[in-house]
């Protein structure tokens, strides 16, 4: 090894989150770790829930929650799709009812122009027998006029 390039290898001593303080070696005089030998599940045989946050939850952490809010715009956009299809399908509704009331009014109207018809039919039939029976009744005033 070179000399004056490389750290100085001192003894350290290691404190664990599970309270577990040993000594060993190292570049640095003291060390704090998480998991141990003592308490590392593949070591107890034991399941352990480790909850100390990687780097995407520290990243969450500082930054927020980007999965959440990303969750939340999908959220609010399918409401305003859903909010949409309802509305077309409400828009649809009320043109398909109004050409129905349009029909109606058409169907309506060629109803009341056939009533007429029929009513103009039946005035002049009315009239023609009228007629008719008013030149029958006159008929015989005729002929016993000539007589």
């Amino acid at each position: 090894m070179k000399p004056g390039i490389h750290p100085e290898y001192v003894e350290s001593t290691v404190h664990c989150s599970c309270g577990n303080t040993f000594t060993t070696r190292s570049t640095k005089p003291e060390l704090k770790v998480e998991l141990c030998s003592e308490c590392h599940p593949f070591y107890t045989g034991k399941q352990k829930f480790v909850d100390t946050g990687g780097r995407v939850q520290r990243f969450s952490d500082k930054f927020g929650n980007a999965a959440a809010v990303v969750r939340e715009k999908e959220a609010a956009d399918k409401v305003a799709r859903v909010k949409a299809a309802d509305e077309a399908v409400a828009a649809a509704k009320v043109a398909r009812d109004a050409k129905e009331a349009e029909k109606a009014a058409k169907a309506a109207k060629a109803a009341d122009k056939a009533g007429q018809r029929e009513t103009r039919v039946e005035k002049f039939e009315e009239a023609a027998a009228e007629e008719t029976v008013s030149e029958a009744a006159e008929a015989p005033v005729a002929e016993e006029a000539a007589e």
